[in-house]
């Protein structure tokens, strides 16, 4: 993976707003990247210092493993989720 395109998924990511979350898939669209999972590595391996809990999976569903710590951080911006499911209809970016 390029430089230029590492720092665009991080440019994106930073720009979700708050109130705000995004798939995987939508980030990857975005940033013109050849798969989801592309982010998702991002986000594991130098996504300490972004809103890490606005990307979600396409069906609303959080991280395996962070989805309490995630729906917590997005329940404070104002995102309800129905059980361990977000809206992505109400609530998806759309730049």
């Amino acid at each position: 993976m390029s430089e230029e395109l590492h720092e665009r998924v991080r440019e994106i990511i930073r720009s979700i707003p708050p109130g705000r979350v995004a798939s995987y898939g939508d980030i990857a669209a975005m940033a013109s990247a050849s798969t989801p999972r592309l982010v998702g590595r991002i986000l594991s391996e130098d996504g300490h210092d972004l809103p890490w809990h606005r990307v979600i999976r396409s069906n609303g569903v959080p991280a395996q493993g962070l989805a309490r710590r995630q729906l917590e951080l997005l329940r404070a911006e104002g995102v309800l989720a129905d059980g361990e499911k977000v809206n992505m209809r109400k609530y998806r970016w759309h730049p």
